[in-house]
Order: C-alpha cells, then structure tokens, then sequence
C-alpha cells in the first residue's frame, strides 16, 4: 500500500494488449496481433514492454475448495498487518483494504470440510482482528478472468477465444469451478502449476523442463487442467493501468426474485470486475473500477439495476495486496 502508483500505459492500443492478455494470458503475440488487427512487430514490442516492467503480470493459480468471501473488522492501526497477513496466505485469491465496516475483504479458497476451522480458529488468531464476516460463494457472475474493461469488440475477443480449449467458455452455473480438495493435482502437475504462478507464459518447453515431463506431455497436461477449471491463468494489473484509479466494493442487496436481473445487469457493465453471489444479507459482492469518484457516484445512484435493489453499501479500496493469487510486488521476495 505504500508502493508508488505505477505510471500509465502509454496509449489505447497498450490498453488492449493489455485487455487481451486479460482474455487468454498465454496468448501468442501473434494470435493478439490478429485479433487486434495491428502489426505483430508492434504487438510483441509493447506486449514485451508491459510484461519487463511489472506493469501486467500473468500468473496461475490451482482451484482448491471452494470460495469464500471474509470481511475483517480490525484493532485501531491492525488493518496493515491484518490484511498482508490475509494476502500471504496461499488459499487467498484477493485481499483489499478498505473505507467503511469492514478493514479488509478477502476471497480465499476453502475446502468446506475446512471452512469450520477457518472461521472458529484460523481468523480468530490472527493478531489484530476484531470481528470477521464468513459468506461462502454459492456462485460467481464474473472474476477478473472475464474483465476487460469494455476496450475490446465482440469480433476481437472472439477472435481471443475462438477455437481455443483453454479459453472456453466457462460451465453457466459457475464460472470458478472447484474440487473441494478431491481428486489433487500429481507432483509434475503441482511443479508445473507452481512455475505458471511464477511466470503464466512459460513457454512449454521451460514447463516441460521444470515438470520433467516431455514438452507434448506438459502442453496436454496444461490444456487438460485449464479447460476442467482447475487450473486458471490469469493477467493481473492495477485498474490505474486503464485509466480507472477509483475502486469500490458494493454490498447489493437485492430484491430476491430480481438478483438474476441485477446480476445481469452488473456484468454487463465494464466497470464492474468481479460479481459473486453470496450467502448472508446482502446476496451480491461486486468490485468495481472508475474513472473518477463522480462516475462511482452516477453508477450508484443512476443506474438502472438499482430499481431492484434494496439496499447498497459502498467501500472505497484504499489498497490492493493481492490480486488473482498474485501478491502485490512490493509484499513479494
């Protein structure tokens, strides 16, 4: 939270290099200059460039168990150390820090035969926690994996998603399936997913070397275990880099009969990032990004979703430490 805000991306076509490797992380610079219809020397120029320098990362992450979201009420001055504590653990998927109720809302990866032990005595002992707030997903509407922020056309985020196993569309009923901890990944699967969480475009020679397994072998391996959901590559950047600094977390609570209608309507939006359904009083998670305070102002108080909602509290982040399994790079090493 205290590390520079990075600098903006150069132009619009740095913005969608970057939403296409939002698309499919692994894209080849090829597949992304066609897509985009500009010429591949440039697109593996600029795409190099923003890999080099931090400002997008790819990374992959094992789905283990299935999600939950957490809000965490601090002591007085533990929202620092509470949250970075929250982002090293290895099940958690996003950590922020926020403005409002809650200190900090994570979404981590439990197995529901551990959820148990999660809330009674892992987040309880956490130094500095006050309270905690346990809300199993019973469904995700969208993750960062489906956001691009409206940059891209259909016809080109077709042309990203076409024809490839890996990038195929997600089963409807959720689209971060999970294993609930049966069925675990193989030694060479787990060696060749942790070099991914290193580097998510390793090429599969450097992943068939790492897994010791022959290059065939870790390109099937790797398609095998994307397109069963349980394995998920992933670009991770600041919002900033698209020119929306502002982030908000929005607890909806909608009209019951009407959640289907106001998830819908959120996902269709391209500032909305992330939706889930949840258990608990308010049924909806959503993270959002902005241009600006005012357009987080208009989408709460215009939009046409809200005739459905009962109720929506807002939370400002005021700092991200882990975004898509990746921790922030200062909290890295």
């Amino acid at each position: 939270m205290d590390a520079p805000l990075a600098a903006p991306v150069a132009d619009s076509l740095d913005r969608r290099i970057i939403s296409a490797l939002q698309i499919d992380g692994r894209a080849s610079w090829h597949r992304i200059a066609t897509a985009l219809g500009e010429p591949e020397r440039t697109v593996v120029r600029r795409g190099t460039r923003l890999l080099d320098s931090g400002l997008v990362r790819i990374g992959a992450m094992a789905v283990r168990g299935r999600s939950t979201v957490v809000g965490v009420r601090c002591a007085p001055g533990r929202a620092r150390v509470v949250a970075t504590a929250l982002a090293r653990r290895p099940d958690c998927v996003f950590a922020h820090v926020l403005t409002g109720t809650w200190d900090c809302v994570e979404e981590v990866l439990c197995p529901r035969d551990r959820l148990a032990g999660l809330v009674m005595d892992e987040l309880p002992g956490l130094p500095g926690v006050v309270r905690t707030l346990t809300l199993p997903v019973l469904r995700h509407v969208r993750t960062i994996r489906e956001w691009h922020a409206g940059l891209l056309t259909e016809t080109e985020i077709a042309a990203l998603t076409d024809g490839s196993p890996a990038t195929a569309a997600p089963a409807p009923t959720d689209l971060l399936p999970s294993f609930d901890g049966a069925g675990e990944l193989s030694r060479s699967d787990r060696l060749l997913v942790n070099a991914l969480a290193e580097d998510g475009r390793c090429t599969y020679d450097e992943l068939a070397r790492v897994s010791g397994v022959s290059e065939a072998t870790a390109r099937r391996r790797l398609g095998a275990l994307r397109r069963d959901g349980r394995v998920r590559v992933r670009a991770v950047i600041e919002p900033l880099l698209l020119g929306l600094p502002v982030e908000a977390v929005l607890w909806v609570r909608a009209v019951p009969a009407a959640v289907d209608a106001v998830t819908t309507a959120l996902a269709e939006s391209p500032h909305v990032r992330y939706v889930s359904f949840l258990t608990g009083e308010r049924q909806l998670l959503v993270l959002t990004a902005f241009p600006d305070e005012a357009a987080l102002h208009d989408f709460v108080t215009r939009s046409s979703w809200l005739r459905e909602a009962v109720s929506v509290d807002v939370s400002m982040v005021l700092g991200s430490l882990k975004r898509g399994g990746m921790l922030a790079p200062w909290l890295r090493g």
